[in-house]
């Protein structure tokens, strides 16, 4: 199978590696050439990584490299069997890439979107590929994470529905189905606890080492909700917080103003060195 993936940041080059490691030609595509190599060194360093803790052979590593084919050409798509859209969260930047691969990829191509909370019916409105699109979420980081979620959107087909879960055991993940919903599964009820632990932070309640260390201890979480929003990005968490506010028109679903304060500041998290705590 060949494989488009378009976005080559932290999640687009995890994605990569993920089907490159399984065997599939996988194109990787960013608006820039240095964009898109940037996204293969990621991937070179992590394999690297790998290779030097012995989890897998220097050959294995550089089988999967030469999978990869970085690029900044919409037309390297021709002939591609997946197109995964995982770019900056941002309807308008991810219908207009969408438009663009409509035109040249096969009638038979599966369309879909990473996105971890913006409408998959939306994005997939008008195209000409609108029965072979949905959504499908994975976690970071995708080469670890087992799970992906697997969104339908309004227009999405039978068939494309159980391709999605056929295509995503195939590469050693378990899906879980959902309808479109803001947040889907795991975001409708992670972003909202992260939170309401900003939200503790910001009141006094609570210092963010004991915040983190409760729902360590007493829920069992590998790590704090706190450290989590570092981890993820808290402009990514914000971002997600305002889009379930937007869609449900809900209060319950209003930022904490510590974290809008925060992305204001530039504290997002380990991405920028700092976020709820300094790295």
């Amino acid at each position: 199978m060949r494989v488009f993936v378009a976005g080559c940041g932290t999640m687009g080059a995890g994605i990569a590696q993920v089907f490159a490691a399984f065997g599939h030609e996988t194109v990787m595509f960013d608006r820039t050439s240095e964009l898109a190599k940037g996204g293969y060194g990621l991937i070179e360093k992590q394999l690297g990584r790998q290779v030097g803790r012995g989890r897998m052979t220097e050959e294995e590593a550089m089988g999967i490299l030469a999978r990869l084919t970085p690029t900044c050409d919409h037309e390297d798509a021709r002939g591609t069997d997946l197109v995964i859209e995982a770019i900056f969260e941002n309807m308008e930047a991810k219908r207009e890439l969408f438009g663009k691969l409509d035109a040249i990829c096969g009638p038979d191509c599966l369309f879909a979107s990473n996105t971890s909370s913006l409408s998959i019916t939306e994005m997939a409105r008008g195209l000409a590929h609108e029965e072979q699109f949905l959504g499908l979420h994975f976690f970071n980081p995708a080469p670890v994470m087992k799970l992906v979620e697997v969104i339908r959107g309004a227009g999405s087909s039978d068939e494309t529905m159980a391709r999605a879960l056929e295509l995503a055991a195939a590469i050693g993940k378990e899906a879980v189905v959902c309808r479109e919903s803001p947040g889907f599964i795991v975001n409708r009820v992670l972003i909202p606890m992260i939170n309401e632990a900003a939200d503790l932070l910001d009141r006094g309640i609570a210092s963010r080492e004991d915040i983190d260390r409760a729902m360590q201890l007493g829920a069992n979480h590998p790590m704090g909700p706190l450290q989590l929003a570092d981890f993820i990005g808290v402009d990514i968490v914000l971002d997600i917080m305002n889009t379930l506010l937007e869609e449900t028109n809900d209060p319950k679903y209003r930022p904490s103003l510590l974290l809008k304060n925060m992305v204001r500041a530039g504290r997002l998290g380990r991405k920028s060195g700092c976020g709820f705590y300094t790295y």
